[in-house]
């Protein structure tokens, strides 16, 4: 049932992916600090950090908006783009690995990344292909990898337990107080736990708690997706998730069968925030649901 959870959601999600018309969509920057800029545009939200000779990336989107890309940050800095650091697998945040990859620019990425961007997968029935050599991770690492951006300011990339995935990282900048939280973080909308990836929501809770221990007020947060926040929306965010699996977990040690949780309404005060994005409330008791059992 796991399996064919998540493969609903990407099915769907690939589906309205080879719709879409990128043509239209615009980059648009936001300056989150001295040196550090956030990039939004159609999928994950990018960030960029720029060092003394060299800018980095974090995630890509969708490889037709490579060039549109590349163009935000040449607007932003003439530096070469030496790294591009992936926060997990999924195509909305590493589809424009390949064209990165093939430039010259080195991808790095926690070892699950690419292991399962590198291995074909089914979801119902739809075979997706392994990527490219050149859209896989070319540096992986397996806890911390600490990138010096120039003699004062580091990048450090923290891989955390399974939650979104098996394959997530926060990436902290500490001198200029930003995190990347990937899509541990969703501002706006519920998680996303990927069973099929190793998604768990008592991994999604322990995440959201340690971000709430590294930030302070005033941490700049962005998310996977959603505007860039702070450290209080972040603890409310968190509330909603852990009073959700308190929830269902209370519903399942009930006996309640999945069927008869989603009729308890139990996540009813959120869904006008939450739950008319990609993930819905049915879709959010489920995937708690299925991870608590």
């Amino acid at each position: 049932m796991k399996r064919l959870l998540t493969a609903f959601f990407f099915l769907a999600f690939s589906t309205a992916i080879a719709q879409r018309n990128f043509d239209n969509v615009e980059i648009r920057s936001e300056k989150v600090a001295d040196q550090i800029y956030v990039l939004f545009g159609a999928g994950g939200n990018i960030g960029l950090a720029i060092g003394d000779d060299t800018a980095y990336l974090i995630d890509d989107q969708f490889a037709p908006l490579s060039e549109k890309i590349m163009a935000a940050v040449r607007k932003i800095t003439d530096k070469p783009l030496k790294f591009l650091v992936n926060t997990h697998w999924h195509g909305d945040h590493t589809g424009g690995n390949e064209n990165f990859g093939k430039s010259g620019t080195i991808l790095i990425a926690h070892k699950a990344v690419r292991t399962r961007m590198g291995s074909p997968s089914e979801r119902n029935g739809n075979v997706r292909p392994a990527s490219p050599l050149a859209a896989l991770p070319e540096i992986t690492f397996t806890d911390t990898l600490t990138l010096h951006l120039d003699q004062s300011r580091t990048m450090h990339v923290m891989h955390v337990n399974n939650s979104h995935t098996d394959g997530d990282s926060y990436i902290y900048f500490p001198e200029d107080n930003v995190i990347h939280m990937g899509d541990n973080f969703s501002n706006g909308g519920y998680p996303f736990i990927d069973l099929n990836s190793g998604g768990d929501i008592n991994g999604f809770v322990k995440n959201l708690n340690m971000a709430l221990f590294i930030v302070d007020e005033e941490t700049r947060i962005i998310p996977g997706h959603g505007p860039v926040t702070d450290r209080e929306t972040l603890r409310a965010y968190r509330d909603m998730v852990d009073t959700l699996r308190s929830r269902v977990q209370k519903a399942l040690d009930a006996g309640n069968s999945l069927e008869e949780t989603l009729q308890l309404g139990l996540s009813k005060e959120w869904d006008a925030d939450f739950g008319t994005g990609f993930i819905d409330s049915k879709g959010i008791i489920t995937a708690i649901y299925r991870s608590l059992e």
